[in-house]
């Protein structure tokens, strides 16, 4: 029997075992730091550093690393032995609190977007206080901060840091105005959902798409996908349910708080929820569940992809943001209350988040900008790329009747008839949900779902405590200088309701109707990564983020660069396993089938000339068709792709290019080849087929 209590954060040096191994006055001083932001002294860290290490070698550590999350949207960590010698010349066991606070892991081949030139290639890391320490696969990991020789931030971590300070001073200045005085600090939270598939290793290896670009190029559909729905919520394999049993165990014992686990809609499709915590530690958390998914699937001789979208035709993975704000003691900023028309305090956060999302649509877009999740946006499982709110009836009635100057009269409390006289009556949410939405209020949280299943969620939370503390600074402008604060609060929330109501959609974001509707609303639409990320240099959002300190322009530049980089490599990386798997396998299995038909077409004519070889005839003269239609468009992918220049910098042209040469010219290869698979013999097929990938777990 697994006791989960006694196993639950076994390998995090956390609040309870730091006040068992440090002095008082030394864990008083840590906590301040945590909760508060006090700087820690060399001699606070030391004593730190010591009891982190005594309790690492206890539980099997050798080395210590500082964790990093550097601009790829994955971790990095550098090893170093505890070994250290002592004046007599023995071995001994060393960690200083200098060893614990910086580090210098050069990492100079990470992405920087031109913040450091190679001769100038340290780069440094610093500890987070406020993420606790943890053993991993006999390491002692650090999580960190990772910046460069001037101070710039070369990681993912550090903007997210100052973000969640931008926001605790925004939110402690709207607070100030009803009254409020908080003590300690704000913090916004986070419960990402992670979607993935698990597949058979033995299929996998079969696969180049799969092994260089992490999901298929190629693949007909098979007869049965996900139509009937069989798959969802069902009963989970007992291979896949001794994987989740595994994958649960290690991550309670790294404190992560995994909750909740399901099949999802598409065959082979599973979720992992957590529980909500600090936007900085599910950060850090969602990374170690991607890393962990991955090195259990492996143990269970399964892969796990994490790829938006793996397979064509069926549903792809996201992960949905849960986002909202919180007081240190565990008070949520965006609970409604019994009647959320008359919680002012309420209606001022939600008017704050409505601005920001309406004024900053285009950074939300970037923020789940990617090749992978242009693939998966807007195809049917997930939301468009056009950016909205949902805010369920009796809140947008609320808002309406606010923007209008009308009085808003509570409705009774409906109940959701079920039709089982055993079971309860339940109260109505009236926030429901709205699946189609990318920015949808849930009761107490929005959930943000237009983030992709392999991205970090860092930039996310970054732009989102960013643009929602702008949002809360202008209006506690505007507060502060009312000599009626009740009815400047009336004017503001109505002003600026009116102002940004459009950004609010609670119908169907998938229909037609709506793409033409937010045209004419005027909000943004870009497709795609390349029209999407230029514009994170607009003038707004450097100012935006200048202003509150959580990126400089030339950082900003930085993540433009390596954003436009990184997806015209993914292309580049597509379109050349695609050449090689139709040189190698697509073609040859082709010629082979002809060849076996002709073959059998002329053993008929010898025996018979009077004997009809129609069939024979008849799929190798579509064949012939479709080779040479293969032959064409493949000719075009391998022009388009040595066409392509290499990315320097923020070259948005180039990327463009890779979206409308590179990426129209690996669809067009595609949807010959997959034609030509569902013609070809099956055992001369050079691959494994989708049917057989998506049932390959048992």
């Amino acid at each position: 029997m697994v006791d989960i209590p006694e196993m639950f954060g076994s390998m995090v040096f956390d609040e309870e075992k730091m006040k068992d191994r440090l002095p008082e006055n030394i864990y008083n001083n840590l906590m301040l730091t945590i909760k508060n932001g006090k700087r820690l002294s060399l001699d606070v860290a030391n004593v730190i550093a010591k009891a982190m290490k005594d309790w690492a070698v206890e539980n099997g550590a050798t080395h210590f690393t500082h964790w990093f999350q550097p601009m790829t949207g994955v971790t990095a960590e550098k090893h170093d032995s505890f070994i250290e010698f002592d004046k007599n010349g023995k071995v001994i066991m060393e960690f200083s609190g200098k060893m614990l606070v910086q580090g210098e892991p050069d990492a100079s081949s990470l992405p920087t977007g031109g913040l450091r030139s190679t001769f100038e290639a340290r780069g440094y890391t610093a500890w987070d206080p406020t993420s606790y320490a943890f053993i991993k696969d006999g390491s002692l990991c650090i999580p960190t901060a990772f910046f460069s020789y001037g101070g710039e931030s070369l990681d993912k971590k550090t903007p997210l840091l100052r973000s969640m300070e931008a926001i605790d001073t925004q939110v402690k200045r709207i607070l100030a105005l009803f009254g409020e005085t908080v003590k300690g600090r704000v913090v916004t939270t986070v419960g990402p959902e992670q979607e993935y598939f698990l597949i058979d290793k033995k299929v996998y290896e079969k696969r180049p798409d799969l092994i260089y670009c992490n999901r298929t190029l190629f693949g007909a559909k098979p007869p049965k996908g996900q139509q009937l729905d069989d798959h969802y919520f069902g009963k989970i394999k007992p291979r896949v349910s001794e994987y989740m049993k595994d994958l649960d165990n290690e991550l309670w014992k790294l404190g992560i708080l995994s909750k909740t686990k399901h099949n999802e809609t598409a065959p082979a499709q599973h979720e992992m929820a957590p529980v909500y915590t600090t936007a900085n530690i599910a950060t850090d958390h969602n990374q170690l569940v991607m890393e962990l998914m991955k090195t259990v699937a492996n143990r269970h001789g399964m892969v796990c992809l994490l790829h938006e979208k793996p397979f064509e035709g069926v549903n792809g993975s996201g992960k949905h943001n849960n986002w909202s704000l919180s007081l240190n003691g565990g008070t949520n900023l965006l609970e409604p209350g019994d009647t959320p028309s008359q919680n002012a305090r309420f209606m001022l956060f939600i008017t704050a988040v409505i601005l920001a999302v309406d004024e900053y649509q285009d950074l939300l877009r970037i923020a789940v900008a990617g090749a992978g999740n242009d693939c998966r946006l807007g195809a049917g499982e997930a939301p468009p790329a056009i950016v909205s709110m949902f805010l369920g009836d009796e809140l947008t009635e609320i808002i309406d009747a606010i923007s209008s100057g009308c009085l808003y009269h509570e409705k009774e409390r409906t109940a959701i008839e079920i039709g089982a006289k055993v079971l309860p009556r339940l109260p109505k949410d009236t926030t429901d949900r709205n699946r189609t939405s990318p920015f949808a209020f849930t009761g107490n949280k929005f959930e943000f779902r237009m983030l992709g299943a392999s991205q970090s969620i860092a930039d996310t939370n970054t732009f989102l405590n960013t643009i929602v503390a702008e949002a809360l600074c202008r209006l506690a402008d505007k507060l502060e200088n009312t000599t009626d604060f009740t009815s400047g609060l009336t004017e503001v929330i109505r002003e600026t309701l009116c102002k940004h109501r459009r950004i609010i959609f609670n119908g169907n974001n998938y229909s037609k109707e709506w793409v033409k509707e937010a045209e004419n609303r005027k909000l943004s639409n870009y497709d795609s990564t390349a029209s999407a990320v230029p514009h994170l240099l607009d003038d707004k959002n450097v100012k935006l983020f200048e202003k509150h300190k959580v990126l400089t322009e030339a950082e900003l530049k930085s993540h433009c660069d390596i954003l436009l980089d990184e997806y015209c490599k993914s292309i580049r990386i597509e379109a050349r396993t695609m050449i090689e798997m139709t040189k190698r396998g697509v073609i040859p299995a082709v010629i082979k089938y002809q060849k076996m038909l002709a073959g059998s077409a002329k053993l008929k004519k010898d025996i018979n000339p009077d004997l009809d070889a129609a069939l024979e005839e008849a799929l190798l003269k579509e064949l012939s068709l479709l080779s040479s239609d293969l032959l064409s468009k493949l000719s075009v992918l391998e022009e388009n792709t040595r066409a392509a220049k290499r990315p320097e910098g923020n070259d948005k042209n180039t990327a463009m290019y890779y979206r409308e040469n590179v990426v129209t010219a690996i669809n067009a290869v595609r949807l010959i080849a997959d034609r030509i698979e569902t013609l070809v013999d099956k055992d001369l097929w050079a691959y494994p087929t989708y049917g057989e990938i998506l049932y390959s777990v048992s």
